[in-house]
């Protein structure tokens, strides 16, 4: 059945997929962006008649309540995404991506209905070889991580809601994110031929960005069963440490070299394995396997070249 959506953020990285996708499905959308990375990812569904766009602030609680009024289903993607971002506007962090959130689910009815991400950033440190599930405790680290925590929160309290704890997403996209860690890694590993790793034990979950898009589409399609729960969306055979992605990538770049030195910490101090159990049973498989995104980014990386499609 075709939904009324309203997405904010939805020129971003996430949006630039998910939006193309849903129009593809027949639902109606309508993006809420600032625009603030100048990016035209959606010039390519603009003749669609099914798609509306509005330049703003999804801050403003008089541009929210207008836009609301006729939403089915809310995807709040807008955010300040990423420690480094976060750490260099704290006021901003907190007032996009919770404030905003909190003020988005007191304006909207119980019949409407909420599709948040998350990020599974949010479980810190894990404890070695115990997966993180959705009932491991969330002890976020970084700004970015409890500014989405605490959306979750709200977002779940709202009750008609379902929560994607994300991992690390990967991925060629019309608005590429470059500073996202296996675009990045492969950037290298394409450009400069060598790397140099901190940390490169830590381990943690990738997914790729059109299996994300397949996560909501899923939670669309299957939300009743679904409603007011949290799942984690990763490829549970990419559960893998800094060292074993550019092994992976290794494979696929010759001539690619990486080696460690101790010049840097992660600042959201990633360091965990997830479990995917729960989303997979409710009949969500990922599509694209770390492999193939690897391949995907070396075809992206010979067309394009440039440090703007960074978020820092």
């Amino acid at each position: 059945m075709s939904q009324n959506i309203l997405i904010t953020g939805g020129a971003g990285y996430l949006g630039s997929i998910l939006v193309p996708r849903l129009l593809e499905l027949g639902h109606k959308v309508t993006v809420l962006d600032n625009f603030m990375f100048g990016q035209d990812s959606l010039n390519a569904v603009a003749a669609n008649p099914n798609f509306k766009v509005e330049r703003g602030d999804c801050r403003n609680e008089s541009t929210m309540k207008s836009l609301v009024k006729m939403a089915d289903t809310v995807i709040p993607l807008a955010a300040l995404v990423g420690a480094p971002l976060c750490s260099r506007d704290e006021i901003g962090t907190v007032t996009t991506n919770r404030d905003a959130v909190v003020m988005l689910t007191k304006l909207l009815s119980k019949n409407q209905k909420i599709l948040m991400p998350i990020t599974n950033s949010g479980y810190g440190i894990g404890e070695s070889g115990k997966f993180c599930t959705e009932e491991s405790p969330l002890r976020p680290i970084s700004l970015y991580g409890r500014s989405k925590v605490e959306a979750e929160e709200a977002v779940l309290a709202h009750g008609s809601a379902i929560s994607f704890r994300l991992a690390t997403v990967f991925g060629f996209a019309p608005r590429m994110r470059l500073d996202l860690l296996v675009n990045d890694f492969v950037y290298r590993a394409v450009k400069d031929r060598a790397l140099v790793l901190f940390e490169s034990h830590f381990k943690r979950n990738y997914i790729h960005i059109r299996d994300v898009t397949k996560a909501f589409v899923h939670g669309l399609e299957h939300f009743d069963s679904m409603s007011g729960e949290a799942y984690n969306v990763g490829l549970s055979d990419a559960n893998l440490s800094k060292w074993e992605l550019c092994e992976r990538i290794q494979k696929q770049v010759p001539g690619f070299t990486f080696l460690e030195a101790p010049i840097g910490e992660d600042p959201d101090k990633r360091d965990y394995i997830v479990s995917n159990d729960k989303i997979e049973a409710t009949g969500y498989t990922p599509d694209h396997s770390l492999d193939q995104g690897i391949a995907e980014l070396i075809k992206g990386y010979t067309m394009i070249s440039n440090s703007k499609f960074s978020n820092v």
